[in-house]
């Protein structure tokens, strides 16, 4: 998925799964988010509630800065390019930000969070989907065995 992505190539990607390590350790998108560092903190004080939050900057700066690279990257290209077209979620996101009248960079922070929730979830997917696959591949083998014990 992140090579997918205009304007990101195989050094950008690779340096983005580097820092980021393998994601399905991370229990929950939350986790991966947090792990990034953009995550905002809890700012409240008995009825008082803040709305205005910074992000924590508690997570890996690398991987937080290739995470803002790669939003950079999808910002410049044009909405007809082809590849923003087969993911327009992020793209969509960020631009959604930018006309709320949000600066851009908290517009990229708030797109990058999005993209980093979406890697979460097809990376666990795929890896559930090979699992399942592995799964009734061991279950075949083992009828194939069985069946091949009897008859022998």
């Amino acid at each position: 998925m992140v090579r997918e992505m205009p304007g990101v190539g195989d050094p950008l990607a690779a340096r983005f799964f580097g820092s980021a390590g393998d994601i399905r350790r991370f229990k929950n998108s939350k986790a991966l988010v947090a792990y990034a560092g953009i995550d905002s903190p809890p700012d409240e004080s008995g009825d008082f509630s803040s709305t205005h939050r910074h992000i924590t900057k508690k997570g890996s700066k690398v991987f937080r800065d290739t995470g803002y690279e790669i939003m950079m990257a999808l910002r410049a290209q044009k909405r007809t390019w082809e590849k923003v077209r087969k993911n327009p979620d992020v793209y969509d996101y960020m631009l959604r930000k930018e006309a709320e009248g949000k600066p851009p960079k908290v517009a990229k922070i708030a797109a990058l969070n999005k993209f980093l929730r979406i890697v979460y979830a097809r990376i666990k997917e795929l890896y559930d989907n090979m699992a399942l696959a592995e799964r009734a591949k061991t279950k075949t083998k083992s009828k194939t065995r069985a069946k091949t014990k009897v008859t022998a």
